[in-house]
């Protein structure tokens, strides 16, 4: 069998070489990785059309193929995210702190790369040249094991990145990618002791946890947002039900989307009907029966008479037994609906009587990812920012914002929901770490 100890090796001299790089010099070979992007542009297309098709034979839902799905716009984003890294400070040679002990001692903490990064990751093509500008920059070499169902985009990408470091004077072993598509590349990862540092993984729940329990190496855990957002009565109801909208049906398929929302009692006559309606034929809600009981008594959450039996909704789906309105498909939400990441066109509401309750149900299912409370409020909104515990709080906005372009990162390498080392969307920062420079003039010790 194949394996990737190769790999390790030729990472682990690349990164020994790319740490003496200066800024300048990561600098035109990540704008020359830029170019090759754009230049080899219909080839990583094509390549990922053959990805996309594939992933459609074999039943991938649509909100997973938006998730693999590249197209011109999304590639002149991946080449933008690397111009944006390509124009950020480096993170290297900073120095953190320093002083001068009592005998002279000059004692300098200065940021230094973390040295061979590894990141699995599911679908998402453009983490490919995300990451690897990230941690080239951050003076890192990388391997990347993307999923199978990427596996042609990612070779087209690596191969064009590869290209574009060697034109431009850069170190083209830095970055590789574990491409057999065999399971067995990540329990070599994982095991892979003195020589991978650190490795990263990103995409759902079962990837999360069979990498954190299995590696015996660090991991930064990242990915699976089970996102909330709280609406208080003093919220401005008009905008929240757009907030929300945006947060559900702009990108379900991202660990950033909401997928439960939170409704105080006394909000609920004015807020439940009109986000059935806003969400009619678009997403699915899985009420609990209050929250279902305040879209009843409106009379239709289209301000019509409820008419049975009518073919409005989401147009995959069709009417099913347990329907309460006649405009959207609603079912009761169960349990394990307040624990689920849909990553679809599927939204859970349940009703809260207070901002404690909310709190407490928020730390109970989150997954310490990006949560949200819509307030006029601002006692609550102080409240509910100490109280919950999550990489990202916001107060009347949209959870879509967690991602490490949108935060300036320019890319990112995932959101870590950790509490160590680095938290929230991960940009250059996240991959390095530090050493004492001490310089004296014959000290010894006593």
């Amino acid at each position: 069998m194949e394996t990737l100890q190769n790999q390790f090796v030729s990472l682990k001299q690349a990164q020994a070489r790319l740490a003496l790089e200066n800024a300048a010099a990561k600098n035109k070979a990540l704008a020359a990785a830029a170019a090759a992007i754009d230049r080899d542009r219909k080839n990583i297309l094509a390549a990922n059309a053959r990805d996309v098709e594939k992933a459609r034979a074999g039943g991938m839902k649509e909100s997973l193929v938006d998730r693999l799905l590249l197209n011109d716009q999304r590639v002149d984003g991946i080449i933008e995210g690397i111009d944006v890294v390509v124009r950020q400070e480096d993170p290297i040679g900073r120095v953190k702190t320093g002083w001068t002990l009592p005998n002279g001692l000059v004692v300098e903490q200065v940021t230094v790369p973390m040295g061979v990064a590894a990141i699995i990751y599911e679908s998402r093509p453009n983490v490919t040249a995300d990451c690897a500008a990230l941690a080239y920059k951050a003076g890192c070499s990388i391997l990347l094991r993307g999923s199978s169902s990427a596996l042609e985009s990612n070779k087209a990408l690596v191969a064009s990145i590869k290209s574009g470091l060697e034109a431009g004077g850069g170190v083209a072993e830095a970055v590789a990618l574990a491409e057999s598509g065999s399971r067995d590349e990540v329990d070599e990862i994982l095991s892979a002791r003195g020589w991978i540092d650190v490795v990263l993984p990103r995409g759902g729940k079962d990837l999360i946890r069979r990498v954190v329990q299995n590696a015996r190496i660090p991991v930064i855990e990242t990915g699976e947002g089970n996102c909330h957002i709280y609406v208080e009565p003093s919220a401005d109801m008009h905008r929240a039900v757009e907030i929300i909208a945006n947060a559900k049906l702009q990108k379900p398929g991202a660990c950033n989307a909401v997928e439960t929302v939170l409704v105080h009692r006394a909000a609920l006559a004015a807020l439940m009907p009109a986000l059935a309606h806003k969400l009619a034929g678009k997403a699915e809600l899985r009420c609990d029966a209050e929250s279902k009981a305040a879209i009843e008594e409106a009379a239709g959450c289209c301000g019509a008479e409820p008419r049975r039996g009518g073919s409005e909704g989401p147009p995959e789906a069709g009417r099913s037994e347990g329907e309460a309105s006649p405009c959207c498909i609603i079912k009761d939400a169960t349990e394990e609906d307040w624990a689920t990441e849909f990553l679809d066109f599927v939204l859970a509401v349940k009703t809260v009587g207070s901002c404690d309750e909310a709190i407490a149900h928020i730390n109970r299912y989150g997954t310490r990812h990006s949560e949200a409370i819509l307030t006029g409020d601002l006692e609550a909104a102080r409240q509910f920012r100490a109280g919950v515990d999550a990489a990202c709080v916001y107060v009347n906005a949209s959870t879509r914002f967690t991602d490490g372009g949108v935060f300036g990162f320019g890319a990112e390498l995932g959101i870590s929901t950790q509490k160590f080392h680095t938290r929230g969307p991960m940009g250059l920062e996240a991959l390095t770490t530090y050493k004492y420079l001490v310089s004296g003039t014959g000290q010894a010790r006593e």
